[in-house]
């Protein structure tokens, strides 16, 4: 999927919301752990209940390799499904990949041509040649993790150089002689608030994948003040509070109503920002 087709999908289901599909089998309704696979089979009922309010949707590798060949199975019916009954769906792997050269080419070569995905999340830690194998396929993309929402993201991502520009500045700044909005996106959490200005000062145009809203505390408005740009340039991920906002026989239904009432707020923030 290209950068016009995800900006055409926002624009027409009036959302940017991504549904993260953080499958715990500790944590999913007891009643589907009857079911030959249960993790497939939460998130079947999780994507029927939540795409006609979201535009994308992002397993969490490390849910899936828990659970070892059943979780990895697991990963590949899910991407396999979106594929094919909603391919209007943008699919990211949050992988947090990022290896030497050749590792990363056999990630991607993972990812793009046995999985598929649209889209894989990357750590810049190694540097330039731990992220071009993930560049040389058309219409796929890399997400750069740039400033998260963590606690810990105060040890390295904060930190100035002699300069005055912190880490996280310099990952962006870098990042961008490799690629450009076209085919690379970056992490930045939603609890990060008025630090959207100075990133969107460095990448203007370029799309921001926002964990953290829900039960992480973020603001969307917050995150839309200083975040959206003149194409809306955010996808926006909810986790926890949509796919376990109930864990009894009705958790499907549960969940589409959070996600309804998600859209819903992103909607009026579209509008309000001239999108829509």
């Amino acid at each position: 999927m290209n950068k016009q087709q995800l900006t055409e999908n926002i624009k027409r289901k009036k959302t940017f919301l991504c549904v993260g599909l953080d499958t715990d089998l500790k944590k999913i309704p007891e009643h589907l752990l009857k079911e030959e696979d249960p993790m497939f089979a939460f998130n079947k009922a999780i994507i029927d209940a939540t795409a006609d309010y979201c535009i994308a949707y992002k397993p969490n590798l490390a849910f899936y390799e828990s659970a070892g060949l059943q979780g990895w199975q697991a990963f590949e019916k899910t991407v396999r499904y979106i594929r094919e009954d909603y391919p209007d769906q943008f699919i990211i792997a949050d992988a947090k990949r990022g290896d030497i050269g050749n590792t990363s080419m056999m990630y991607a070569r993972t990812f793009f041509e046995e999985l598929d995905v649209d889209a894989v999340t990357v750590a810049p830690y190694m540097g330039e040649d731990s992220v071009t194998p993930f560049l040389g396929y058309q219409d796929k993309w890399v997400i750069l993790l740039a400033l998260t929402s963590n606690k810990g993201s105060n040890d390295f991502q904060l930190v100035k150089d002699e300069q005055g520009e912190m880490l996280f500045e310099k990952v962006l700044r870098t990042s961008r002689r490799w690629a450009d909005d076209s085919n690379m996106m970056y992490v930045v959490g939603a609890t990060q608030g008025k630090m959207f200005t100075e990133i969107r000062k460095i990448v203007p145009d370029h799309f921001l994948l926002v964990p953290g809203i829900g039960a992480q505390g973020g603001s969307l408005s917050e995150v839309c003040i200083y975040g959206i740009n003149k194409s809306c340039g955010l996808i926006v991920n909810s986790s926890r509070a949509i796919i376990y906002a109930d864990k009894t026989e009705n958790f499907a239904q549960a969940a589409k109503e959070e996600a309804r009432r998600v859209q819903s707020e992103m909607a009026a923030e579209l509008a309000k920002a001239g999108i829509v």
